[in-house]
């Protein structure tokens, strides 16, 4: 099954998660799967969570920014590729001066 991104509308969420600023993200949820691109404008941030009932995956497409994972900051540029399990936490932050743009998949468990 192919997703089009382009015909999924954009959803503006501000405050992520607790987070800084307004996260913009498309999602195409099948069930307990969902598939999302997301976008962090400069100085954005998706504040720390924990995956209780799911795992992510998220792949970086463009822009540079960093992931806070078990403690340490993990920086993120194009095909870093963050994986966080099920019951782990983690916070994405764009802290560079262009958007960062993302892939993620999160699989309910």
């Amino acid at each position: 099954m192919q997703i089009s991104f382009d015909k999924i509308p954009v959803e503006t969420v501000p405050h992520m998660r607790g987070g800084e600023k307004e996260v913009f993200l498309q999602k195409f949820i099948h069930g307990p799967m969902k598939v999302l691109r997301g976008v962090l404008p400069p100085g954005a941030t998706i504040g720390p969570h924990v995956h209780e009932t799911n795992s992510e995956v998220i792949y970086i497409l463009s822009g540079t920014g960093k992931v806070l994972f078990r403690d340490t900051w993990e920086p993120l540029a194009p095909g870093a590729c963050h994986y966080c399990p099920k019951g782990e936490s983690h916070s994405l932050v764009n802290d560079s001066g262009e958007a960062l743009t993302f892939f993620a998949v999160v699989p309910e468990q």
